[in-house]
C-alpha cells in the first residue's frame, strides 16, 4: 500500500527492467528464436545509438535531481517537483533512459524475446511505478503537479 509521504514503489525500477531482460534471456534458452539479426551491423549501429541516447538522458536527468537535492529513491519523499530541463519534454526521462538502455542492450546481447516482452515491461513500469508516483506527486504538489502533467507527456 502506498504511504502518504512517498510513492510506495518498493522494487527499484532498474531491477524491473533487468528482470524482464533476463527473463527473455531465459526464455530464449528454453524456446529459442533465430537471433541472427542481432549479430548484424545494423543491429550493432542501432544498439550504439540507443545506448548513447540512454547515457545522455541518464546524465541529464540525474544531474537535475542531484542539483535540486531531490531523491531518486522511490520509497523516499520528493523534496521538489522537477519541471525544467529535460523534464519539460518528458515526465519520466529516467524510465525512458532505462527503456533505451534495454533496447540498446537487446541489439547487442538480445534476442526476439526481449522485444516480445517489451510491452509487458512498459505495462509493469506504468502500472506499478509511474501510476503510484503520479498519485504521490498529486498528493504532494497538488495543482502544481496537475498543471505540469497537463503540459508534459508521460513518456515522449
Amino acid at each position: 500500500m502506498t504511504s502518504p509521504d512517498n510513492p510506495g514503489v518498493r522494487v527499484p525500477p532498474p531491477l524491473l527492467y533487468a528482470a524482464i531482460f533476463f527473463a527473455a534471456v531465459y526464455i530464449q534458452k528454453r524456446i529459442p528464436l533465430n537471433a541472427s539479426f542481432f549479430e548484424t551491423g545494423p543491429a550493432k549501429i542501432a544498439g550504439s545509438i540507443l545506448l548513447f541516447i540512454a547515457l545522455i538522458l541518464t546524465v541529464i536527468s540525474l544531474r537535475k535531481f542531484f542539483l535540486s537535492k531531490n531523491t531518486i529513491v522511490t520509497i523516499k519523499p520528493a523534496t521538489s517537483l522537477q519541471t525544467t530541463g529535460i523534464y519539460k519534454f518528458t515526465r519520466n526521462p529516467m524510465y525512458l533512459s532505462l527503456l533505451f538502455l534495454y533496447l540498446g542492450l537487446t541489439c547487442f546481447l538480445g534476442n526476439w524475446w526481449n522485444l516480445l516482452l517489451l510491452p509487458i515491461l512498459v505495462l509493469v513500469i506504468q502500472q506499478y511505478v509511474i501510476i503510484r508516483e503520479e498519485k504521490y506527486l498529486l498528493r504532494r504538489f497538488g495543482t502544481e503537479y496537475l498543471d505540469y502533467k497537463s503540459r508534459v507527456r508521460r513518456w515522449l
